[in-house]
């Protein structure tokens, strides 16, 4: 069975946003609601296997200590809040993060205002350093740093151990939204040594909507104050009858309630999918791909790069436009063709995976040729 079995007529080049479903991960989902439609829960027990299965293959993923250290959230804008909202700040601590952030790592850090803490944003995008210039922007008060791995409209990639090392150094927290990059390129959550990870599971590994990964170091995992309660993130969570409570000791303390137990069947599928692939060749294909977009595109007359160009800059993201082009009415163009895109940066994003076949990227961009406004 092929990994995928997207229509003919789709030219799917929108991971960055929401990725298909492999075909496995399709069945899964059939297959758990198939049986709740004629067992119920009678089987909890197994689908309580399914989710501590799901902390040890994202643990794997990102090559975390433990799976203590892994939480399954709703989305990476519930991680982020934890983390903001778990911190115990100081008025006039400030907080350091890359201008023209995606608002899930922006809006949480400037909520934050109203206790004396304030967000720097710095310009990354088009320079020769984008590290060095968010290092240099630390000063006495900087309690963390919150990056994108892969800013989601440029498609610009960081060095995530140089920013890592520097925090590491200062003794500055360092969080990462890895939502762009977890699924598409290799991930080492220890080499770069950053205190917090977040990754929603619908872009690049390929699960569903409402199922995210949030990674806490485990010496941290105390340090967090909690805002939410219930029955999950209790260390005796069965025990429903235990007059005594405390927070479960791993980061599972960070999911209050019950377990979105069919997006974990699904997201369990879809890993498989990526380790039967193998992640070195999956970002190996990624980049490939990405590279074909970029080295087609300016094949083209008037085409306007917004993706960098260098190699080690590059991931799945490829951002664009045409000078003389109406970039909205492109959009239209391809997704009415249907090349599956999106608007993003003020350019037309595309965004393969590891599987997009190199005739479907060469339609893409004759449509792009064709196009004229």
């Amino acid at each position: 069975m092929p990994y995928f079995q997207l229509d003919d007529d789709v030219i799917y080049l929108n991971h960055a946003a929401v990725s298909p479903w492999p075909s496995s991960t399709a069945a899964a989902v059939a297959g758990f609601a198939a049986e709740n439609a004629h067992r119920g829960s009678q089987y909890y027990e197994r689908w309580m296997q399914a989710e501590a299965g799901l902390r040890r293959k994202l643990q794997k993923l990102i090559n975390a200590a433990s799976s203590d250290e892994i939480a399954l959230l709703k989305s990476t804008s519930e991680g982020l809040s934890k983390i903001a909202w778990g911190l115990r700040w100081q008025a006039g601590e400030n907080i350091v993060i890359p201008a023209g952030e995606f608002p899930s790592n922006r809006v949480v850090w400037e909520s934050l205002s109203s206790l004396g803490v304030s967000t720097t944003q710095i310009e990354i995008n088009g320079i020769e350093n984008p590290e060095q210039a968010l290092i240099d922007a630390f000063d006495e008060h900087t309690r963390l740093l919150s990056v994108s791995s892969v800013q989601y409209a440029s498609g610009l990639r960081l060095d995530l151990e140089q920013l890592g090392a520097a925090c590491r150094q200062r003794g500055i927290l360092f969080c990462v939204d890895a939502i762009q990059s977890i699924g598409a390129l290799q991930f080492d959550v220890q080499a770069m040594q950053a205190d917090f990870i977040v990754a929603d599971g619908h872009k690049w590994m390929l699960g569903p909507e409402g199922l995210a990964l949030f990674y806490c170091r485990r010496e941290l995992i105390d340090s967090l104050a909690l805002n939410e309660f219930g029955w999950h993130m209790l260390q005796h969570p069965g025990d429903f009858d235990r007059p005594d409570w405390r927070p479960a000791d791993d980061a599972r303390r960070f999911e209050c309630g019950s377990p979105n137990m069919l997006a974990i069947h699904a997201l369990n599928a879809s890993l498989d999918v990526l380790f039967e692939v193998g992640m070195q060749r999956v970002e190996a294909q990624v980049l490939e791909n990405s590279g074909r977009v970029i080295d087609q595109l300016l094949e083209l007359d008037g085409i306007e790069l917004l993706s960098p160009r260098e190699t080690h800059r590059r991931a799945g993201i490829v951002n664009f436009r045409r000078r003389g082009v109406d970039t909205e009415s492109l959009y239209s163009h391809l997704q009415r063709n249907g090349v599956v895109c999106a608007l993003r940066g003020g350019g037309v994003r595309l965004s393969p995976h590891f599987y997009t076949e190199d005739a479907k990227i060469s339609t893409a961009i004759r449509l792009v040729a064709s196009f004229s406004a």
